[in-house]
């Protein structure tokens, strides 16, 4: 389960449909309607909010504000909108180590989005978070170096 903190214009076609698809799975995680991925480090940081579902679901609102963009067919009746958004702090050190680990996928698999991506120096946030000063966040699986 990778939920992406970075703002999902980042993302290739593949990267936004599996976060989506991630991200519902992790609202049926929070509702209690699956066994697995229940401790999962991804949602610890929604875990901790006053209401983790709808904390979630404007984290969704994110993705699928950017698949309307670019004209695909999310089911927006899977989630729910609120406003305004809630607000989770996300270091610049994660951002940093997520933008690198979506580099190495994308060179793969979309060259010319990695090539756009290899020109961002300070990426932006999917909304639901605030960019603060620091190093990889505690809950992230550190993947070997790339």
């Amino acid at each position: 389960m990778r939920l992406w903190s970075l703002h999902p214009a980042y993302l290739d076609t593949t990267g936004l449909i599996a976060c989506w698809r991630e991200g519902l799975l992790a609202r049926k995680v929070l509702q209690g309607g699956t066994r697995g991925y229940r401790n999962h480090p991804q949602l610890q940081r929604f875990k901790m909010q006053p209401d983790p579902l709808q904390t979630l679901d404007q984290y969704l609102s994110a993705l699928l504000e950017e698949a309307l963009e670019r004209n695909f067919s999310f089911d927006s009746t899977k989630i729910h909108i609120y406003v305004p958004l809630p607000v989770i702090p996300v270091t610049d050190g994660q951002l940093g180590y997520e933008l690198e680990h979506l580099k190495a996928k994308l060179v793969k698999r979309d060259i010319w989005r990695y090539e756009k991506l290899c020109q961002v120096t300070l990426p932006q946030a999917n909304p639901i978070f605030k960019v603060i000063h620091g190093d990889v966040e505690a809950w992230e699986k550190l993947a070997e170096p790339m």
